[in-house]
């Protein structure tokens, strides 16, 4: 099936955007993407002392714990008693969050805030299928504005497939999970989102 020339035309925008580092208030988390091979899905926690928000990992070879502020591993657990299960597709925390059931987003569904305070937004596109682009902007982002004025392409999943994009329930992270890394992006300040 051809694309019509606007589909066309929102292709070719996308596809020229090269990847960029998204302006401030956010500041890319550690070196560049967490290694965590066969990631299946993600899902976030609180750090219920530190107030960070923490990204649990499911993979094939088990569960991951990490802060997201600082992109350190806090807990792993190799042979996890179950994955995400139920109508929330929750698993059992881990380390600090081990009493917390984890809604997870990713190879079997589910997902994550696709908007956070300050008029934020993610959009994910695939103008070249299978690889996605993960798109951070405002206002009316990549569909009217420019890159890197409205709408900053932050990774493009060129190297393994897509799994899950958004921000925590907090809006002070976005995480963008591929069948090989976590890419975590942070900001400081912005209220909660969570009631």
């Amino acid at each position: 099936m051809a694309l019509t020339p606007y589909q066309q035309q929102l292709r070719d925008r996308i596809t020229a955007a090269g990847v960029t580092s998204p302006p401030e208030p956010w500041r890319p988390v550690g070196g560049g993407p967490i290694a965590v091979g066969g990631l299946l899905g993600i899902g976030f926690a609180v750090h219920p002392e530190s107030g960070h928000d923490l990204v649990l990992t499911v993979s094939h070879s088990g569960h991951g714990l990490f802060d997201a502020v600082t992109g350190l591993k806090l807990a792993r657990d190799h042979e996890p008693a179950e994955d995400p299960d139920g109508p929330d597709l929750a698993c059992p925390g881990l380390g600090q969050v081990a009493d917390v059931r984890v809604p997870v987003a990713g190879m079997w569904g589910g997902g994550l805030h696709t908007s956070a305070e300050g008029g934020w937004h993610v959009e994910v596109a695939a103008p070249e299928w299978p690889h996605h682009r993960v798109l951070l902007a405002t206002g009316r982002g990549p569909w009217q504005g420019e890159p890197g004025e409205s709408w900053w392409p932050v990774l493009d999943s060129d190297w393994s497939a897509f799994r899950a994009a958004g921000f925590s329930p907090t809006g002070r992270t976005l995480a963008v999970a591929t069948s090989s890394d976590l890419a975590l992006w942070t900001r400081s300040e912005g209220p909660s989102l969570v009631p």
